[in-house]
């Protein structure tokens, strides 16, 4: 699995290579282990988990050998932050419980927002549709068919406005899954909050804003990497100096995941991605303690609850060591990884739709016990069409019962100290370095997506995956073992009518604003995307004239160009 490590699985204990079993051990293996093996036979000849990693028949102190628990471990909200940002974890204040949403128009995102909240959500995160994501508007040619399917319909400050009507930004966190458009989506968001009257420094929230997943694994781009990077510099550094609660960027795993890494490419890419993004921020003038504590993070929650753990916690404590060695950060709150976590929507099957309600409660565990600040549930029906009001309620439902009542946040970090969770930790860790250190050695992480590196190993690692779930070495109950005849299950529909409205709704804005006003605000944000200046306050000015989103994306398409990806091959 490119530069993962690989352990020997026929060992009884862990690999040869790494410890020696003690007296005791082997006094188990000769008079305990093997008379039961020879009774009954394990029932493969490889444990791995769901990435692949070896996983040996029993972990011992033995598997800790130079494992320093001040060096590695720590305490909850302390260096090395493995056991958790805060000192108190969940004893004092939950996750924030920030249920994806967005369909149809802004007056349906609108309804399904206020429904949430008023069931006990407590953070809102946006799902933009196809057109809005890609930067166009919801008339324009290629938005056929796409129209509030996958998201919400946004292409002015007027859909904006009734995305958040009633919902005050100044009491609620928002997080908002926009990448290419990050910047003027963003900029709309600020808009609405001067028109509630909401101080800028009280808003809280999230904006995903990684672009360079879009060229490893989800391919939503517009524009080349080093302007698209630029535009993501933009929002950092007009953040640190306006928005001090506000996360300009979410560095996402999540989609790398999605898109068939490991764990360990996961975590590793993640971090580098993070590492390229610092990097910009310094040759930009930025100081380093001034914008990476609002840096934050989004990690996937996949099926093998021990790798996901391990997974958590290695990143915290490896982000520590980034931003202490290799940066200099000196404020504890730049070391500190905070992130969110997503339900892995990859496993989610439309076989069986309602065995998708546990899978997710044991990623949504996972995801508790590594420590996670926020956390979205995917709903069972997502295999087949966007979530129903129903399915989202038990989304949710299944998040407030892990935090009321099965006991998992009572305690910082439960399975820290586990043999197996520590040794998973530093493997998983070890794992990480040795690709970050390959990524350094092409020249970046740009370079690498370049070179087809990052593309080209989640594309083994699927492959790999999908063999074994042919040949059934990984079942997935109800695709490739223990099938039943199938019900269909109620979905949730969107129509064509929500084109229409939107088409309607643009005609209107451009017949009502001042064109003489969008038309010098967009030439004013061109002129200023050829030169060097920060782009965030052309673009508030831009959308408060009431340009839309696929105007201000196509005067930077004139000044940036449009990004084509060579094949990798």
């Amino acid at each position: 699995m490119g530069a993962e490590k690989k352990r020997d699985p026929s060992s009884a204990l862990s690999s040869a290579s790494s410890r020696a079993p003690s007296i005791s051990e082997r006094d188990w293996e000769a008079h305990t282990l093997k008379p039961a093996l020879e009774k009954s036979p394990e029932r493969s000849s490889s444990f791995t988990t769901v990435s692949g990693h070896p996983i040996c028949k029993l972990y011992t102190p033995a598997d800790l050998i130079g494992w320093d628990p001040g060096r590695d471990l720590g305490q909850p909200g302390e260096p090395p932050y493995t056991r958790g940002i805060h000192a108190t974890m969940y004893r004092a204040r939950l996750w924030t419980m920030r249920q994806f949403a967005g369909f149809g128009t802004a007056e349906d995102t609108n309804r399904r927002f206020r429904y949430l909240l008023s069931q006990g959500q407590t953070g809102l995160s946006v799902a933009f549709d196809l057109p809005t994501l890609m930067g166009y508007d919801s008339d324009h040619a290629l938005s056929e068919g796409e129209v509030g399917k996958c998201g919400v319909a946004i292409s002015s400050l007027a859909d904006m406005e009734t995305l958040f009507d009633q919902i005050p930004l100044g009491e609620v966190t928002t997080s908002m899954t926009i990448n290419s458009p990050a910047a003027p989506i963003w900029a709309m968001y600020l808009a609405v909050a001067e028109k509630q009257g909401v101080d800028w420094k009280k808003l809280s929230g999230t904006l995903q804003n990684d672009i360079l997943k879009e060229y490893i694994a989800q391919k939503e781009y517009i524009y080349p990497p080093e302007p698209s990077l630029r535009l993501v510099t933009d929002t950092i550094e007009f953040g640190a100096r306006n928005t001090p609660k506000f996360n300009p960027i979410s560095i996402s795993g999540y989609h790398i995941r999605e898109a068939g890494s490991t764990a360990i490419q996961e975590l590793a890419f993640t971090l580098r991605d993070g590492i390229e993004y610092v990097e910009h921020c310094l040759q930009r003038g930025l100081l380093i303690d001034d914008f990476a504590p609002r840096l934050s993070f989004f990690f996937n929650a996949h099926n093998d609850f021990f790798e996901e753990i391990a997974k958590y916690r290695a990143a915290r404590r490896l982000w520590y060591r980034v931003m202490r060695d290799r940066f200099g950060a000196k404020n504890p709150r730049s070391w500190a990884l905070r992130f969110h976590t997503q339900t892995a929507g990859c496993s989610l099957t439309a076989q069986q739709p309602y065995n998708n309600v546990v899978r997710t409660a044991l990623q949504a565990m996972a995801a508790v016990l590594g420590g996670t600040q926020s956390l979205h549930t995917n709903s069972l029906d997502e295999a087949w069409a966007l979530p129903t009001e129903a399915a989202a309620t038990i989304a949710l439902r299944t998040q407030q019962i892990l935090a009321y009542e099965t006991g998992v946040t009572n305690t910082a970090d439960p399975l820290g100290g586990s043999y197996f969770v520590e040794k998973l930790t530093d493997e998983i860790g070890d794992g990480a370095c040795e690709y970050i250190a390959k990524i350094d050695a092409l020249g970046g992480m740009v370079s690498a997506i370049e070179h087809g590196y990052p593309q080209r190993e989640i594309a083994d690692a699927s492959y790999r995956y999908q063999i074994e779930v042919d040949r059934k070495e990984k079942v997935i109950v109800g695709v490739n073992e223990y099938l039943t005849e199938e019900k269909p299950i109620e979905i949730l529909q969107i129509n064509e009518s929500v084109a229409r409205r939107q088409s309607g709704r643009l005609r209107d804005l451009r017949s009502q604003r001042s064109n003489a006003e969008v038309d010098r605000r967009l030439t004013s944000l061109r002129k200023a995307a050829e030169g060097r200046e920060n782009l965030m306050p052309f673009l508030f000015e831009a959308v408060k004239a009431y340009a839309t989103l696929g105007e201000i994306c196509d005067a930077l398409r004139a000044a940036f160009g449009a990004y084509e990806e060579a094949a990798i091959t």
